[in-house]
């Protein structure tokens, strides 16, 4: 059984940057074949996916985000981690990590398949 548990500060400034850390058990990140996101939701809102990491270390981000996300990993630590940089109050949202089992493009989109989720963690972003 694939566990996933999402760390980090529940507070940030606006400017600042939103890091977050996605610790997997159960199962190795560097597994064939599957793929490590980031997904949030905002409150009153849908989820959406921001951005993974593959087994193979290539990242894919939505591109509304690409320019402020990275996603990095610590195989050592069976870890992975989100950076967004530059947050306003409109990044507040509820973070969840989770792994992919299939990733697919089309029509300039992603369309990622869940498995495993961790339990979500509330970021705010105020001053």
């Amino acid at each position: 059984q694939v566990q996933l548990q999402e760390s980090g500060p529940g507070l940030v400034k606006p400017s600042q940057t939103l890091s977050l850390t996605c610790s997997v058990s159960g199962g190795s990140i560097t597994a064939n074949d599957y793929y490590w996101s980031w997904i949030r939701q905002p409150a009153g809102q849908g989820l959406e996916w921001m951005g993974a990491i593959s087994y193979s270390v290539r990242t894919y981000y939505i591109p509304s985000l690409k320019s402020r996300t990275s996603i990095s990993r610590d195989t050592a630590k069976n870890q992975f981690t989100l950076q967004l940089s530059s947050v306003t109050p409109e990044d507040t949202a509820v973070y969840d990590c989770a792994r992919v089992r299939s990733l697919t493009y089309d029509n300039d989109r992603y369309y990622p398949e869940y498995d495993y989720w961790g339990q979500g963690t509330q970021v705010t972003v105020s001053s």
